[in-house]
């Protein structure tokens, strides 16, 4: 084991090049006693790793990184996007193919949510997939309960602030309006919790469905509900370069 100005790389950056979580979910698994290095609990997040370490979460062995993979899931509504849940709901990870690695989500879908969810093997892509910075859209569609005209969703192009949160622009249209519900199209550039659910009741609607259909270049398409298909090496490079 390597800790201070010893070489090697910290434990949370290792376990999110092998895809076993994100950094920051690294320093909940290790408090809650969950990483052993070498044989004992690890009690800090702040210790470097070399290769020659042995490294185990929840008892399983965590290997070397692997060639960065990307899957294309359509998430069904009912499930937790979180490997643990602890009010015991199922999560998308126990309905994954068990031919798949381990692997984690680019963002979330709360319950109710459903349609497009980017699983990768690699922490470090996942991490960089959901930062604003990247430039990525997520277009979802959506239906609400209630009453709205194209030129109220037009000014959430600039912007909203909703309870001291600011919400970035969001270009929203109006599809068509289905008995007591309307069908909107909505596309984000940042992906705050719950944004697109309280935006609408802010202006008086009720979500009763939404549907993510595309994460930048990466689109639903006509894949079948909990579907799992990877994205190509070549797709991959094309739209992330070779940096990963």
């Amino acid at each position: 084991m390597s800790t201070g100005e010893q070489k090697g790389e910290r434990i949370a950056k290792r376990l999110a090049r092998a895809g076993v979580c994100s950094r920051r979910d690294a320093e909940r698994l290790i408090a809650e006693g969950r990483v052993k290095l070498n044989g004992d609990i690890l009690k800090s997040p702040a210790t470097n790793v070399t290769e020659a370490d042995k490294i185990e979460v929840d008892g399983d062995p965590v290997g070397q990184k692997e060639a960065t993979r990307l899957w294309r899931y359509h998430k069904p509504k009912g499930l937790v996007t979180s490997h643990r849940d602890e009010k015991g709901r199922d999560t998308i990870f126990d309905h994954l193919p068990s031919s798949l690695p381990r692997v984690i989500s680019v963002g979330r879908l709360d319950l109710t949510s459903e349609g497009l969810l980017l699983l990768t093997n690699d922490g470090a892509l996942s991490r960089h997939l959901e930062l604003p910075a990247t430039g990525w859209t997520r277009k979802y569609r959506v239906r609400a309960f209630g009453r709205i005209t194209q030129e109220r969703l037009d000014a959430l192009k600039n912007g909203i602030k909703i309870d001291g949160v600011l919400y970035g622009g969001i270009d929203a249209t109006m599809e068509r309006e289905q008995g007591d519900n309307v069908w909107l199209e909505m596309v984000l550039r940042e992906g705050k919790n719950r944004e697109i659910r309280k935006v609408l009741e802010y202006l008086g609607l009720t979500v009763n469905r939404l549907i993510r259909v595309s994460y930048g270049p990466f689109h639903l398409g006509q894949m079948e509900e909990g579907a799992v298909e990877e994205v190509s090496q070549k797709a991959i490079e094309a739209a992330l370069g070779k940096k990963f």
